[in-house]
Parts: C-alpha cells; structure tokens; sequence
C-alpha cells in the first residue's frame, strides 16, 4: 500500500487501539526480502528491524508485529524513490502527519530507521 493511502486510511480511524491495529496488519503485507539483497541490521529499535535493498527496491523485516507495520510505513515513504529524493524528503514530519501514538522505544527506532535513509 501507498504512503498517501495508509496516511488516508489511517486518518479516518479515530480509536487509537484500531489505528496500532491497522499497523499491525500493514506488516502482515511486506515483501519477503530476497536472498540476494543488501541488508542492513537497524541499530537503535528494542526489536530486530532490518532495511535491505536490491535493484533500487527497499524491503524489510522485524521481529515483531508492530515494529513489521513501522517498516511497512517506513517503506511506503521512500518506495520509488531515488536516494536523492529520499534525503530531501522530511521523513520525521511525514511519520509524524500519521498521529500515531507509540512510547520512547519505538520512537526511538523510528528515528534510527529515519537515519538510515537520511545517510543512503
């Protein structure tokens, strides 16, 4: 699913449990990461969270349900677009347009994903 279309889907749930929830199932969508890509292990989340890339396409993986619906998020910001583009991009204000509620650790992982597509 699209960046845009998450942000709209999640705009029009008003509980929060349901918005963690339609985190959650973002998750359950990721590609599997192909054998042969270039992957790199997130340093800074409480859960293992890996980006990895292959032919300009960003795939990854967790270990954990939410922090796999955070890198599906996370994902459908850079997807399509070239590094150039993804180091201009203000990645903190677009995560933070979602209204998402999460504690210090997941904030803190977010920003450790975040640094990693501001230094491609």
């Amino acid at each position: 699913m699209d960046f845009d279309k998450i942000k709209h889907n999640l705009s029009l749930i008003v509980d929060p449990v349901e918005k963690l929830e339609f985190v959650m199932d973002l998750g359950k969508h990721l590609t599997t990461v192909p054998k042969d890509a270039k992957c790199t292990e997130i340093l800074g989340c409480a859960s293992f969270v890996q980006i990895c890339e292959k032919d300009g396409v960003f795939y990854g993986n967790a270990d954990s349900a939410m922090v796999r619906g955070i890198v599906a998020i996370m994902l459908s910001m850079v997807q399509g677009k070239n590094i150039k583009e993804i180091k201009k991009m203000d990645l903190n204000a677009e995560f933070s347009d979602l209204n998402l509620n999460f504690g210090a650790s997941r904030l803190n992982g977010i920003q450790s994903m975040i640094s990693f597509f501001k230094n491609l």
